[in-house]
C-alpha cells in the first residue's frame, strides 16, 4: 500500500472519527503498531508480486470464487477494495458490481495504483477508480461505499484504529467490511505467520469493534490457514436510542 501529500486534509476527517467512534482507541495510535511492515510496498517489483499473489498453491487465490460470494455482492453497489495490491479480487469484484457499480481499488503503494491504472484503461473497465492512501486513512469521500473489502492487508495497517476510523467514515449506514486474514494460532500456524502477522483473529475483531462496527458473520469450514469474517457499520446514535 505509498504515502501521498493528502494529510492535512485528513486531519479532520480523523478528528470526526475519533469522536463518533470513540477517541480513546484513535489517542493510543500514535505510533505504528508494526514498523517496517510496509517497507517492501515502498518501491515493488510489481510483476513479481503478480507471480506471488495470482497463482494456484496461495489459499485466497485458489478460494477467490468463495470469498467473492461470500461479500454478497449485487450489481449496483459501491466497493473499495483496500490493500489492492495486484488488482486480482478488484477485477472480481468489478465484475460482479457490474457496470452500474464502482470499485475503489486503495492502496498504499504507488507503483500498484500505476499497475491498476494501467490494466484499467488497457481492458477498458470503466468502473474502477484506483486509490493512493495514506498509512492511516484509506482517502475516500464520507459514505462513498457499500462495501469495504480487506484481504491479507489489515495486518499491515500500521495505524489500525485511524485507518478503520476512516473506513468507516467511508461507508455509508449499514455498511459492510469484509475481513479476509490469516489466522495467527500458536502450535498451528505456519512460523512465517507467526512472525509476520502481529495478532491472532480475537485481537483484530476487538480492535475493529472498538472503531464502531459488529461482528454479523464469518466463514467457515473451507480455510486452512485463513478466516473470513463479515463487519457491519454501527451507527452511534441508532445505538443511543
Amino acid at each position: 500500500m505509498s504515502l501521498g501529500n493528502g494529510r492535512r486534509q485528513w486531519t479532520a476527517a480523523l478528528m470526526l472519527a475519533g469522536l463518533v467512534c470513540g477517541a480513546a482507541p484513535l489517542a493510543a495510535q500514535d505510533t505504528s503498531v508494526k514498523p517496517g511492515i510496509n517497507d517492501s510496498f515502498e518501491t515493488p517489483d510489481v510483476p513479481q508480486y503478480v507471480e506471488r499473489f495470482e497463482k494456484e498453491g496461495r489459499e485466497v487465490y485458489d478460494l477467490r470464487k468463495e470469498i467473492i460470494d461470500a461479500c454478497e455482492l449485487r450489481p449496483g453497489l459501491r466497493v473499495a477494495d483496500v490493500g489492492a495490491g495486484t488488482g486480482l479480487f478488484t477485477r472480481l469484484l468489478s465484475e460482479r458490481v457490474g457496470d452500474e457499480g464502482k470499485v475503489f481499488a486503495v492502496d498504499i503503494s504507488d507503483e500498484f495504483v500505476d499497475h491498476i491504472r494501467d490494466f484499467v484503461e488497457k481492458e477498458g473497465l470503466k468502473n474502477i477508480e484506483a486509490v493512493l492512501c495514506e498509512p492511516d486513512a484509506v482517502n475516500l469521500e464520507p459514505e462513498s461505499v457499500d462495501v469495504v473489502f480487506i484481504c491479507d492487508t489489515y495486518h499491515h495497517f500500521e495505524f489500525p484504529y485511524k485507518t478503520m476510523s476512516t473506513i468507516h467514515r467511508a461507508l455509508k449506514p449499514g455498511g459492510i467490511v469484509v475481513l479476509v486474514e490469516f489466522a495467527r494460532i500458536e502450535g498451528k500456524s505456519s512460523e512465517w505467520i507467526m512472525g509476520h502477522v502481529r495478532a491472532g483473529q480475537e485481537v483484530f475483531e476487538q480492535e475493529i469493534a472498538e472503531v464502531g462496527f459488529r461482528k454479523v458473520g464469518e466463514l467457515e469450514g473451507i480455510f486452512k490457514e485463513s478466516y473470513l469474517v463479515r463487519f457491519e457499520k454501527i451507527d452511534p446514535s441508532a445505538e443511543k436510542e
